[in-house]
């Protein structure tokens, strides 16, 4: 194969594989040349574990690993024996190409140091997987494939063999005017409820899975205008209605030419919580808030378990020097020994105040420690999290004159077509 490739098409071939486009279901490739899961490892698609360890639990978006006690830094004190992986899910690259990471382990497997963990683009299993095993055949077809014209199989469209998901970047900004600011709303003058349907609740802002195609509106916006003259539509409103027509106009985020497909994430920015208008934007900002705490349990959790696998080496076997009491209910006196069946019970005593259960003073020394440092840990992770929350609540940092920034983020699904280019790995293109 390779080694018999002439320089100049080894070379085209090597720079096709660049401009692979990612597809939608991979397959590495059953000629190898040895360095496929090299190459995925070193490109950077791939999540790689930073430490060996035991997976604690594994979803669509996240990987925890419990950390071998081996490789844990003690001197650190933010190291608290567990590496969290944030997979990327439906991102768009700058090429507007789909980035979606999936795991490859499950909850209980044992993982190595530089074990791949997750899939990204155009890999399998770890492996570099840009195209498909597909028959050849070289061979004319009626003239179809002169030159460097290629002729598929209809089934390599109708079973979506080549095809990719792009995602598109839409974007709407709120800005303050000379006759007032804009604003994002449902309420579109000359817009019927059908036009609306996608928005749900939500001010004025598309549904995230809603399906949408050229002309829907994402996200309805308003601007003042000025006094203008009346056209006739509006002067026959004024005549049967006797109102006057409404002085905003519609400047709503439309849905352009050409696209079509499922709103994948709707990203809301603007200058500050308690905005009393956008509610969608109070909502996601909770979300985010109630996501970052959930995150600091998990870890206080995690923390004080490990603290009690720690003592419970430590402490089984000594004494307790004083009644241990629950709900007036004596279930260990003084002068007993600490047991594995006990241990649950008496723990949480110990935890607060080691020096007034425990006898032998160089076990209280030693439990001290432990549950000094698990203290500090936590308080550590708390300001971290209390900074991460402040700057969710502070709103983003925007441009001058704008009040609101909205990007929708849109997923096609494209099939292979007429015009799109086809390359083997040794040059050979068309």
């Amino acid at each position: 194969f390779f080694e018999h490739d002439d320089a100049n098409r080894a070379l085209m071939g090597s720079n096709m594989q660049r401009q692979a486009v990612p597809l939608l279901k991979t397959e590495y490739p059953l000629a190898g040349t040895g360095i496929e899961r090299i190459v995925a490892k070193n490109s950077g698609s791939v999540v790689v574990a930073k430490r060996g360890g035991v997976v604690e639990y594994v979803s669509g978006d996240k990987i925890v690993i419990k950390v071998n006690q081996d490789e844990i830094n003690e001197n650190d004190p933010l190291d608290i024996g567990m590496d969290i992986y944030k997979l990327k899910k439906f991102r768009g690259s700058n090429q507007a190409t789909c980035i979606n990471q999936r795991p490859l382990v499950r909850k209980g497997d044992i993982v190595e140091k530089g074990a791949i963990i997750a899939d990204g683009t155009s890999t399998y299993k770890g492996e570099l997987a840009l195209g498909k095993n597909v028959l050849v055949a070289f061979m004319p077809w009626r003239g179809y494939n002169f030159e460097d014209a290629i002729v598929i199989s209809e089934r390599l469209v109708k079973d979506d063999v080549f095809t990719s998901i792009h995602i598109e970047e839409l974007e709407v900004e709120a800005r303050e005017t000379n006759l007032g600011s804009e604003e994002i709303t449902r309420d579109i003058p000359g817009v019927s409820e059908r036009a609306l349907a996608n928005f749900g609740w939500s001010l004025g802002i598309v549904r995230i899975g809603s399906f949408v195609k050229p002309g829907d509106i994402l996200v309805g916006k308003i601007t003042p205008k000025g006094e203008t003259p009346a056209t006739p539509e509006e002067k026959i409103i004024t005549c049967y209605f006797g109102e006057k027509a409404s002085d905003v106009k519609d400047t709503s985020l439309r849905v352009p030419t050409g696209v079509e497909g499922i709103v994948v994430d709707v990203q809301v920015f603007a200058r500050k919580k308690g905005n009393k208008k956008n509610a969608y934007l109070e909502k996601l900002l909770n979300e985010e808030i109630e996501k970052l705490e959930k995150e600091l349990e998990d870890k206080k959790d995690f923390i004080q378990n490990r603290r009690d696998s720690q003592l419970k080496e430590v402490i089984i076997g000594s004494k307790v020097s004083k009644d241990v009491k629950i709900a007036g209910k004596t279930i260990l006196k003084a002068g007993k020994e600490i047991t594995e069946e006990n241990f649950d019970s008496v723990v949480k005593f110990i935890a607060v105040n080691p020096a007034g259960f425990l006898k032998d003073k160089e076990v209280t020394e030693k439990a001290k420690e432990i549950i000094d440092k698990a203290k500090l840990q936590i308080q550590l992770w708390e300001k971290i999290y209390s900074s991460k929350i402040k700057e969710v609540e502070k709103g983003a940092d925007l441009k001058p004159g704008v009040n609101e920034l909205v990007k929708v983020y849109i997923a096609q699904k494209r099939k292979i077509q007429v015009g799109d280019k086809m390359a083997g790995r040794h040059g050979n293109k068309g």
